[in-house]
């Protein structure tokens, strides 16, 4: 630190009959202010300090403890793929998801808001430091007559006058309220980095769903029209008869009547499809009259014989919503503190060298040089009550995100708890559908052949193409929704972004802060 007598030497006006002086003397204000600033940064910061919360103390996601599946097991602390929808065994499907990385208009959004909240947090950075100023001022000007002094050294009335000079402002943070603010703004960052994450997980999970949903309606398509042209096939036979007078024309106008009921199903299967495919291209940053060469169907999936689980004590750290969560109660957390800040003395310190002369030639030269130091100390007394209320309200919006954070926590577990029962009643629901589809087929084939030889009545063989068709419809629905709800578990368990090879997070070390209660 310098010595008190080079600055009282410098207010005698000894040192500025240097030409250098007034370089001097900036250069060893803005040393004492750097000083000031490391030790103001090196002090402690008031308002409560977080912790990141615990997790919650559960050994499982289900009340009996167990991941099992019907033919498939779910496997705690596997690890999750961060392109788990490879585990589908579909190119098709990987193609679209990486078109839809690279295009979707809502990830780039959420990019741009990484990149908005960074910034953020690096102007928030600079009230840490010294604020320094650079200024010239040129001016040519005329005193009203000689009753009043002039302001040039050669006591003209007109003259002209240059001025340059650097000023140089520093509030203290001795109560730690701009680093409160900064580790606010670094949270707010990562809380959009994790927010990205939820966009990424989101999107992805969107485009095999819609992937998956094409196929189930494509099988559905192809089920109706197996059935249609299994009653054609009967309605040309049955006219034959009824041309031969074996039936009554109304045996023939009834199997004409199921036709009909069945084509009744196609148009809007088929704009269902239409529109998956216009989701498809919406998701993958196409418009929908743009064309996707890619067609799915239920064969192009491949089921996943293992399914990754997560320990649930890992599982708060995975999944991307939490962390997010997490984040905004550790930036509301140090609003506190920023809020308690404001109500105690701040103090201020400010100074500026420079030099005037009536010529630029004469500037910086002997005689010419001026510097000023000035502090400030300001203490507010009476405000109505707003600091207070201020603080009070950063007390309650922590309280809030802390709640909101619980909700999240509860809310995955409970994803996650649903996506599994939901595959154990798959795997029984698509046994069953499939039972029934071939058992349904047995009995259109036995029917038609008993119609045929007059030992079966019409009804029976409308009642077992009614059959056929609702258990083929019900198998393709089961299995479509045995892979949506794979999907769903995965998504359900953050999606693997952490496995992705690529830092997601601040590098910034984590700061000690309050925790939430569970």
């Amino acid at each position: 630190m310098h010595r008190t007598g080079d600055l009282a030497e410098a207010a005698s006006g000894s040192i500025l009959t240097h030409p250098r002086s007034v370089t001097l003397i900036f250069k060893r204000a803005v040393s004492f202010v750097s000083l000031l600033s490391l030790a103001a940064v090196a002090g402690c910061a008031v308002g409560p300090d977080f912790v990141e919360p615990q997790a919650p103390v559960v050994s499982g996601y289900l009340p009996d403890g167990t991941g099992r599946t019907t033919g498939r097991r779910a496997t705690y602390g596997a690890e999750l793929s961060a392109r788990w929808w490879g585990l589908f065994g579909s190119g098709y499907l990987n193609t679209l998801i990486e078109q839809g990385i690279a295009n979707n208009p809502d990830l780039k959004a959420a990019e741009a808001g990484v990149r908005m909240a960074q910034a953020n947090a690096l102007a928030v950075r600079g009230a840490l430091f010294p604020a320094l100023t650079g200024s010239f001022n040129a001016s040519r000007q005329q005193n009203p007559g000689a009753a009043l002094a002039s302001n040039s050294a050669s006591g003209s009335d007109l003259y002209s006058l240059h001025t340059a000079q650097l000023s140089v402002t520093y509030v203290f943070d001795i109560w730690g309220g701009n680093r409160r603010n900064l580790e606010s703004a670094v949270a707010a960052t990562e809380q959009q980095i994790f927010l990205r994450e939820a966009v990424y997980l989101t999107l992805t999970a969107n485009i095999a769903l819609a992937a998956i949903q094409e196929a189930s309606l494509r099988g559905q398509i192809d089920a109706t029209r197996r059935v249609i042209d299994i009653q054609l096939q009967q309605l040309g036979l049955l006219r034959k008869q009824a041309e031969a007078g074996q039936i009554a024309e109304a045996d023939v106008v009834a199997q004409e009547t199921a036709v009909a009921q069945a084509r009744l199903l196609l148009p809007p299967l088929e704009k269902q499809l239409a529109q998956q495919r216009h989701l498809l291209a919406t998701l993958t940053g196409r418009f929908p009259a743009d064309h996707i060469a890619t067609t799915f169907k239920l064969s192009s999936f491949k089921l996943p014989r293992k399914v990754p689980l997560s320990l649930p004590a890992d599982f708060v750290r995975q999944r991307p919503d939490i962390r997010a969560a997490e984040a905004n109660v550790h930036a509301l957390n140090a609003q506190i503190g920023v809020a308690v800040a404001n109500r105690l003395p701040q103090i201020v310190l400010s100074g500026n060298a420079g030099s005037t002369a009536d010529a630029m030639s004469r500037l910086f030269t002997t005689g010419t040089g001026f510097w000023t130091i000035a502090g400030n100390i300001a203490q507010p007394i009476f405000d109505g009550g707003t600091l207070r209320a201020r603080q009070m309200q950063a007390e309650a919006a922590w309280v809030q995100a802390a709640e909101q954070y619980r909700s999240t926590v509860l809310t995955a577990f409970q994803n996650v708890a649903d996506a599994l029962r939901a595959l154990q009643s798959d795997d029984r629901l698509v046994a069953a559908a499939r039972k029934a589809e071939q058992s349904a087929s047995r009995s259109i084939e036995l029917v038609r052949g008993q119609v045929a030889q007059g030992q079966a009545s019409l009804p029976a063989l409308l009642t077992a193409q009614n059959a056929y068709l609702q258990t083929s419809l019900a198998r393709v629905q089961a299995e479509a929704q045995r892979l949506a709800d794979t999907v769903a578990l995965f998504q359900a368990l953050g999606g693997g972004w952490w496995n992705r090879g690529e830092s997601v997070v601040l590098a910034e070390p984590r700061l000690e802060v309050k925790t939430t209660p569970f």
